[in-house]
């Protein structure tokens, strides 16, 4: 997933809004968004090459994304896949500080990450590429491809975009989240970052929504949480060059459930 914009304890009737890009190959196997036959607590799309995800929510209120950190200079094959980090917390039981804390120490592990955990009172974030974790003030924040509200284009655009929108009632938020989404226009090059993979890639993916012959973006996904644990998970994907796919929404209440012995 290579952006992500939500607000924490902004809204007054949705302590959760979260609007993301997931960007990848095109190539690469996935499933839509539904609730997990191995842990059926848990709702979110899922990599069918690895088994891990780049967005999900439990039932019991867990909730986590991953973006890669874009780094060219110190990219590594043999690394662990980033979506595991995602799927190993929606999982288990350890508590989000506690996972991220772990994470932060275990990070050498994968390529360069960017990791979101943990419920409606407390979200915390963590890099591989950053010294310590931090705890997500409430707010407005943005994440793309290098460290929380880096203040890349995409990310200073989607979080203003998304700050008018609380305005709005929830039809008009969910449609303004999934056009903030599909924004497809590029930056100019004098405000491009240099994260190693040379200047013709950097305009590429400096869209909100990629498009290119072999990678791009593959789903969007708009979740909404409200105070009442209604939860809201709309998620459009896409194949190549941006073809729509399907639609699918999935509504249902976060509740306290046991978890798999497994986890």
């Amino acid at each position: 997933m290579c952006l992500i914009v939500l607000a924490h304890k902004v809204h007054r009737d949705y302590p959760l809004v979260l609007a993301a890009n997931r960007d990848e190959a095109y190539a690469r196997p996935t499933a839509a968004a539904a609730f997990w036959h191995d842990y059926p607590h848990i709702y979110g799309g899922r990599d069918l090459e690895q088994g891990g995800t780049w967005l999900g929510i439990a039932r019991n209120g867990r909730i986590s994304a991953v973006t890669n950190f874009r780094d060219g200079y110190t990219a590594k094959n043999a690394a662990r896949s980033r979506g595991e980090l995602v799927g190993n917390f929606l999982r288990g039981v350890q508590p989000a500080r506690e996972y991220v804390s772990r994470v932060s120490r275990d990070g050498h592990s994968y390529n360069g990450f960017n990791l979101i955990a943990g419920d409606l009172d407390e979200l915390y974030y963590v890099s591989n590429r950053a010294s310590v974790m931090t705890a997500i003030t409430p707010g407005i924040h943005g994440l793309s491809n290098h460290l929380l509200d880096t203040p890349w284009p995409k990310i200073e655009r989607g979080k203003k975009i998304l700050s008018g929108l609380l305005q709005h009632n929830k039809r008009e938020l969910i449609d303004g989240l999934f056009a903030l989404l599909a924004d497809r226009a590029t930056v100019a090059d004098d405000m491009l970052p240099d994260t190693g993979v040379g200047l013709a890639r950097e305009r590429a993916l400096s869209p909100a929504f990629i498009i290119s012959p072999t990678y791009g973006t593959r789903s969007s996904t708009v979740l909404l949480v409200d105070n009442h644990g209604q939860v809201i998970f709309t998620e459009r994907s896409f194949g190549e060059r941006g073809k729509r796919a399907q639609t699918i929404t999935g509504r249902f209440a976060l509740e306290t459930i046991p978890i798999p012995a497994s986890a």
